[in-house]
């Protein structure tokens, strides 16, 4: 069986993001790019899967630009097959994202899907519910266990406030959360490995954006402190200014 594996190329989380010029996108100057965190977890999973059954097939697809082979040699590091570039120069919204991922995973007749259940750059944590709706595949988001038995999946997703075990079947879209394995780091060998297997182009599905971004900001700064006495004379005004101005008392 084929199973495929997206991951997206996001910023890391510790660098210190502008916007660009153009006021709607990042600007990439000195930005750190990384394999979205959660996806680690997919490509683990994946994996697993692989080892367990002993002649699976691991496909990792990417859809961005030429940069996004990065991110796609770290997942062949970790042990992956082969890789599939989906190339757009585009910002696409949540459904443009699963319209391509959609349209590559049926041409790969790849019936177990993993994702991370999020990226961190956009964090719509949309994209693997609209995958499996345009593929009319079951869907497991939220994932933090998984069992798969021949055509039969028992998984244990998150849900607010509690738990949720739930049964379902191939085919399947699953998106992966915090606590479902631990990511393997990538062995030397498999670094080594990664630059000889093939990572594919191909051109992204077209699609016509439903959505578009008018504006990009970063939040506002917050207010600098003040200090309004160093006794217990400075108690009522204090007070006054909880009340009236911070408006939490």
């Amino acid at each position: 069986m084929k199973l495929a594996v997206c991951v997206s190329h996001v910023p890391d989380t510790a660098t210190r993001i502008k916007v660009g010029s153009d006021g709607k996108t990042i600007d990439p100057n000195g930005v750190t790019y990384i394999i979205n965190p959660y996806d680690e977890y997919a490509v683990e999973e994946a994996l697993k899967v692989k080892e367990k059954s002993g002649s699976d097939e691991v496909v990792i697809l990417s859809l961005g630009t030429e940069n996004s082979k990065e991110t796609i040699r770290k997942a062949l590091a970790m042990g992956a097959d082969s890789g599939i570039l989906l190339k757009d120069d585009q910002h696409r919204d949540s459904l443009g994202v699963a319209t391509a991922l959609a349209e590559e995973i049926k041409t790969q007749d790849a019936k177990l899907v993993f994702m991370g259940k999020q990226s961190v750059d956009y964090d719509n944590s949309i994209v693997g519910q609209l995958t499996a709706e345009i593929l009319n595949y079951n869907c497991v988001p939220v994932c933090v266990k998984l069992e798969i038995e021949g055509e039969k999946i028992i998984a244990e997703r998150e849900i607010e406030g509690g738990r949720e075990i739930i049964e379902t079947s191939l085919p399947c879209v699953i998106t992966c959360q915090k606590g479902l394995n631990e990511p393997r780091y990538a062995s030397l060998k498999g670094i080594m490995a990664a630059k000889k297997k093939v990572i594919e182009e191909k051109p992204a599905a077209s699609y016509t954006p439903t959505s578009e971004v008018i504006k990009m900001h970063l939040p506002a700064g917050k207010q600098p402190g003040r200090i309004v006495g160093s006794d217990a004379s400075a108690v009522p005004e204090l007070v006054k200014l909880l009340k009236e101005e911070a408006k939490v008392i």
